[in-house]
């Protein structure tokens, strides 16, 4: 019995060893994806890049695509992975940055998802159902702000590549900071190019992009599975010490879980229960909501410092793009007192409505997120 005991704590610390090593190598692979998909992308295209996304500079159309995509993998975190290496090959940043406030829209549908768990019981479902449509609304009345802001005046391209400049150097279009990333990540990218350079082009680089998007869902998928094994227990306690002890706990608390846990959608589909069985209340959970916007950009920038050479700092741009986006959506919305409560008080609208009749909640989730986004698309080609 005294040698169980005594090993037990021994094979936990192994266990907790063995998910860090595997994190770590995951965290490398996401970083040779990005690289792929950039080489690839510049391979594929020949350095017209621009012409290929001709269709994209309608910045609807990259709202949308940002959206349906995010919606179909359910993971803004590899979406915007994704819109690094295609920046980093060549994908001009405006048209990126509809894309990154696509993905922030594409993103809540987990947890509405999640929500529709408690429909059979109506005051079960009308708490949880509204605390996932916040989230909802909160990043479509970011949009409708800063959308038209970005068109008319190109907020965030300026505000990002100053940040990118200040960081970086704007003389030397380098990645001074993450030079060490440079020689760990090129071999790999090198050696996959050789290796599809049988292939006629511009397959070879379509096949590296391919890839590249591949490895991005497994290691984003994987490593959040492997951070939840590793934190959950410290994720929990923070989460049910921080919520409800005022905005700005909540908001940091969101953040650092989301930054624990790779995955805002993680992080904002654990709430969801809680508010549906009267754990938690509505108004507590909105900010922490908010931290789990900006927690998730972590991702967006671990990937822009896989990028080496001329476009670095294009990628280190868009990823900073993300991050001011949400920073500046939640200072401005739940900074100003009339724009504050929009987003709960319509939520909690829907959410009435989606109780008595079900059918507008399955309605909302296919309009929103598939049948609008896709219909834009489909006209505007």
């Amino acid at each position: 019995m005294n040698t169980g005991q005594s090993t037990a704590p021994l094979n936990q610390e192994r266990t907790r060893a063995h998910h860090w090593l595997m994190i770590t190598g995951l965290i490398y692979l996401l970083l040779v994806a990005v690289g792929m998909i950039g080489t690839g992308f510049k391979w594929s295209t020949g350095g017209h890049a621009k012409e290929l996304f001709d269709f994209a500079t309608n910045p609807f159309v990259g709202l949308m695509i940002g959206t349906v995509a995010t919606a179909l993998i359910q993971s803004s975190s590899t979406v915007t992975s994704i819109i690094v290496g295609l920046v980093a090959g060549g994908l001009p940043v405006e048209a990126a940055i509809p894309m990154i406030m696509g993905a922030n829209i594409g993103t809540t549908i987990t947890n509405t998802i999640v929500s529709l768990g408690h429909v059979r019981r109506a005051d079960e479902f009308r708490r949880a159902f509204a605390a996932a449509t916040v989230h909802d609304f909160f990043n479509l009345m970011a949009v409708i702000i800063f959308l038209p802001l970005e068109m008319m005046f190109g907020l965030l391209q300026k505000l990002s590549l100053f940040l990118a400049e200040l960081l970086i150097g704007g003389e030397s279009m380098s990645l001074k900071s993450f030079n060490f990333i440079k020689p760990l990540v090129k071999p790999v990218t090198g050696a996959t190019k050789d290796l599809f350079s049988a292939l006629p082009e511009p397959f070879g680089g379509v096949a590296m992009i391919a890839l590249g998007i591949g490895l991005i869902i497994f290691s984003v998928a994987f490593v959040g599975k492997l951070l939840k094994k590793a934190m959950v227990g410290r994720a929990k306690e923070m989460l049910h010490g921080a919520i409800g002890r005022g905005p700005l706990t909540g908001i940091t608390s969101g953040t650092v879980v989301t930054v624990l846990v790779q995955s805002s959608s993680t992080t904002t589909s654990l709430i969801v229960p809680l508010v549906g069985t009267g754990v938690l209340k509505l108004k507590d959970i909105y900010p922490f909501t908010l931290g789990a916007n900006i927690g998730t950009c972590i991702t967006a920038l671990l990937a822009a410092t896989a990028v080496s050479g001329e476009l670095a700092i294009f990628a280190l741009q868009i990823a900073l793009v993300h991050l001011c986006y949400n920073l500046l959506a939640v200072s401005l919305i739940f900074g100003l007192p009339l724009l504050r409560n929009l987003p709960l008080k319509m939520a909690e609208k829907l959410a009435e409505l989606a109780t008595r009749r079900k059918r507008i909640a399955f309605s909302y989730v296919s309009t929103v997120f598939f049948l609008i986004p896709g219909s834009l698309i489909f006209l505007s080609r």
